[in-house]
């Protein structure tokens, strides 16, 4: 990986120099537009529709429109040298628990990574918030936007995500929909709950898959072949009478697929056990 920013995590009178890496990336699959007759790809250009004209990006600014038809120029550097305190530095500003944060805040995610001579310091900003428990907020400038920041420990690195401001965040009161009133029976809670429960387990992001994603390039990968692509629409849901029997419905169909995938767990673990070489074979 390559870092994107160099900098400095700051609080107090410490300085530790750190890269930045971007520690997720997106994994949809891009198409092209292309025109339906030929099937050339469609071009987009940056056109001046005053100077009838195609512009390079050397001869595009930054414009702030402050009236209708008139603009604020701003080039890079006035941009890049505003003063702050955050210019190149996380400036970490408090340390809170991590539960206090609204996951809503969350923007992007990046790791923090020691710059030459700052692994000491860095070592010891990490040990310090793994055995306080808490995470720093920040204020950070990355290019040309200022953001807050929270700090936290990620297995042997720091990360930090970026966060929005308060005003940032739409209250979820200014939605009309929420303004309604439901009775609902204890029957009916505990029912929820039962299913919510027969749901629950531990945390494991390996056990989800981008099912869309994989049946997309499934289907690119039939066509580029030349095959006949067969797309097996969804099941309609059935339309629910009544919430008590849809829950104890869900319950009884959770209860019966987690069986099977346990069911299919134990098979799948006799199946190897027969097939096992001996010796000290190490299996792929």
């Amino acid at each position: 990986m390559r870092p994107i920013w160099k900098g400095a995590v700051t609080f107090g009178l410490v300085y530790i120099p750190v890269k930045l890496y971007a520690a997720t990336e997106r994994r949809d699959v891009k198409f092209n537009y292309l025109h339906s007759r030929c099937h050339t790809r469609i071009q987009y250009r940056k056109f001046c529709p005053y100077c009838r004209e195609e512009v390079g990006e050397d001869e595009i600014v930054r414009g702030y429109e402050y009236e209708k038809g008139r603009y604020v120029v701003l080039d890079e550097g006035e941009l890049e040298n505003l003063p702050g305190d955050s210019a190149r530095n996380i400036a970490l500003l408090d340390f809170v628990d991590l539960e206090e944060i609204d996951p809503i805040y969350y923007d992007k995610s990046y790791y923090l990574a020691p710059a030459d001579g700052g692994e000491k310091v860095y070592a010891l900003l990490r040990e310090a918030l793994f055995q306080s428990g808490k995470v720093g907020v920040a204020r950070v400038s990355i290019r040309t936007k200022e953001s807050l920041a929270v700090v936290r420990v990620s297995g042997p690195a720091l990360l930090m995500n970026t966060m929005y401001y308060p005003d940032e965040v739409r209250p979820a009161a200014h939605l009309p929909e929420l303004n309604y009133r439901a009775d609902l029976h204890q029957k009916e809670v505990r029912m929820a709950l039962s299913l919510v429960e027969s749901l629950a387990g531990p945390f494991d992001p390996g056990k989800y898959r981008d099912e869309r994603r994989e049946a997309v390039l499934e289907l690119i990968r039939a066509k580029a072949a030349g095959e006949t692509a067969v797309i097996t629409p969804p099941p309609r849901p059935e339309k629910v009478v009544d919430l008590m029997e849809a829950l104890q419905a869900s319950i009884e169909q959770v209860k019966k697929e987690r069986g099977a995938q346990k069911g299919a767990g134990k098979t799948a673990s006799k199946k190897w056990a027969k097939v096992e070489p001996a010796g000290d074979a190490v299996h792929p």
